[in-house]
């Protein structure tokens, strides 16, 4: 196996408008790196640039610390798993998985060896003399995955290589792949839009956004610690609660003033200079629901989604009616739609960002 690693790599297909903005990243040999991002952010391109599928305008590609952007795609020696299965039709589990290694001229022998032993663990072993017609959705993304396992490749690149799979399936394919890595101790780059994906499997992930990268860190620290507000909103579901807050000096104290609610921030406000206007986020499950009139802000219930043991509650915020607020409650509480009720925000798990360049304000969280 071998690290990946990008150095200032930009691409335009029309050269004005870029696709990848100057990327930098560096995936250690034997780690996931997991790049999140909406789709149409830049994600796949940059597999493909990393490919080889796409040749970059500027900057780097290195895999094992040696340039490769001068070499063609075969000559990489990386494998990639797409979206789509890709699978040949007319050939069967086994010739399907044994395919590259006899484009790359393997004895008879090896090549045995190596699909025997990738079907073993992947669990396909009784599946190889089928075609790929007479395999269901997971056994083709298996043998997909397979193909690339085959060939053990100096890097893998997955592209979104499980959304094509119900949900349930997704989450078991999702455990083999992590059970997988931690078998081959082989470096990925796993594209994905979904957070769950991200967050269950990157060693790290990269936060991507119109073709750039706007983090990049451990799985806990994105989610505690999101460096601006696109990042606290895009990662954890339900989506951060936030609101745009005037900064105003009340004795000693930092005082967050919006139509929606008034809170004062008692210690290290020093972080927060005055005058300034301050995004303000919460996460759902630190938003407590209290009697009306009663908090940081009221509103009314406007929808109530239960969710297994915990529920969670849209409120229409007063001060601010095109603004609703989620938190999360326990299954059995009390709840219904168009009840009025306060809510609270816990202090000490607010994330405070700059409003003009939604940066995130320096020993902001955690107001201890």
């Amino acid at each position: 196996m071998a690290s990946v690693s990008l150095r200032n790599v930009s691409k335009s297909y029309d050269g004005k408008t870029p696709v990848v903005r100057d990327v930098s990243l560096d995936v250690p040999d034997g780690q996931i790196l997991t790049v999140l991002g909406p789709s149409g952010c830049g994600k796949s391109t940059l597999l493909r640039l990393i490919a080889g599928l796409e040749t970059a305008d500027t900057g780097e590609i290195l895999i094992g610390g040696e340039s490769v952007n001068d070499r063609d795609p075969k000559d990489r020696d990386v494998a990639m798993v797409f979206q789509s299965y890709a699978l040949y039709p007319h050939k069967s589990v086994r010739e399907n998985l044994a395919f590259g290694l006899r484009m790359r001229h393997l004895d008879a022998a090896r090549v045995a060896a190596r699909v025997d032993a990738t079907a073993a663990a992947l669990g396909i072993g009784a599946l190889l003399d089928r075609k790929p017609a007479q395999l269901s959705g997971g056994q083709r993304q298996r043998v997909a995955l397979g193909r690339a396992i085959v060939r053990e490749p100096r890097a893998f690149l997955f592209d979104e290589p499980l959304s094509n799979l119900d949900p349930i399936l997704r989450a078991s394919t999702r455990a083999e792949l992590a059970v997988l890595h931690r078998r081959l101790r082989s470096t990925m780059v796993y594209v994905t839009h979904d957070q769950e994906e991200a967050m269950t499997l990157g060693t790290r992930i990269a936060v991507m956004r119109e073709g750039a990268i706007e983090q990049v860190a451990p799985a806990l620290e994105v989610y505690q610690q999101p460096a601006n507000t696109f990042v606290a909103r895009f990662v954890g579901s339900p989506a951060m609660n936030v609101w745009t807050c005037a900064c105003r000096r009340v004795d000693g104290r930092v005082r967050l003033v919006s139509p929606a609610l008034s809170i004062d921030l008692e210690q290290r406000s020093a972080a927060v200079p005055d005058g300034i206007e301050v995004t303000v986020g919460a996460r759902p499950h630190d938003v407590d629901l209290v009697p009306h009139g009663q908090g940081d802000g009221t509103g009314r219930v406007e929808v109530v989604e239960p969710v297994g043991s915990t529920t969670v509650v849209h409120l229409r915020v007063d001060g601010s009616p095109d603004e609703l607020l989620r938190t999360i409650v326990p299954a059995d509480t009390p709840i219904a739609v168009d009840q009025e009720a306060g809510f609270r925000l816990r202090r000490n798990r607010l994330h405070l960002f700059d409003a003009r360049s939604g940066q995130r304000l320096a020993a902001d969280s955690a107001q201890r």
